[in-house]
């Protein structure tokens, strides 16, 4: 029988696995798709060194997205402060970013779909992530920023879906290059990417 290496051990999910990262300033980019424990993930990343904000770009246009709203807030402690930032994320760091230790953005994705619900150009775009990387570095704080990866599913049919989903992916590709690390979740199961 041959020898088992040491670094073939099969991956099993625990919490404690899951990378805690020490005080420093970080740039973290978490992907996956829909309900794959990204958000878990990324909460779990961040570590527990305060002041901590959550910065939420999701809006409840309704109902379902109220609730989802809710449960997520209900899975963070209580030492999370929660900041609403729909739009304006690169203001919101200049601002407010050097208050904080650890700073958890959930999502890109939405912030994207925020951005176009108010008829931002897509050629815009570019120029407006490198301004939030640039307002991202400019603060000493391990930063974990959320987003989906859209590319795995189906063709979507209509052409503005097929738009998002590519602008999706070139945005997710911006920050990851400047990401110190980056991870994608299946399954609440972590990935290192880089």
């Amino acid at each position: 029988m041959g020898r088992k290496r040491k670094d073939s051990q099969p991956f099993t999910h625990h919490p404690s696995r899951i990378p805690h990262h020490r005080r420093g300033e970080r740039l973290i980019l978490v992907l996956g798709g829909a309900a794959s424990g990204k958000s878990e993930a990324a909460l779990a990343m961040a570590g527990n060194v305060g002041p901590k904000a959550f910065v939420a770009t999701g809006q409840p246009l309704d109902d379902e997205m109220a609730e989802r709203i809710r449960r997520h807030q209900a899975s963070r402690q209580a030492d999370w402060r929660t900041e609403e930032v729909p739009l304006d994320l690169a203001g919101w760091f200049d601002k407010q970013g050097r208050t904080y230790r650890t700073i958890l953005v959930d999502c890109l994705t939405l912030w994207l779909s925020n951005l176009q619900g108010r008829s931002v150009p897509e050629s815009q775009v570019p120029a407006l992530v490198s301004e939030l990387l640039r307002a991202i570095r400019a603060v000493k704080a391990r930063v974990v920023v959320v987003s989906n990866e859209l590319g795995l599913g189906l063709v979507p049919t209509e052409t503005s879906s097929r738009r998002f989903r590519d602008l999706a992916g070139s945005v997710n590709q911006q920050v990851a290059k400047e990401a110190d690390e980056v991870y994608f979740i299946v399954s609440g199961m972590p990935l290192r990417l880089k």
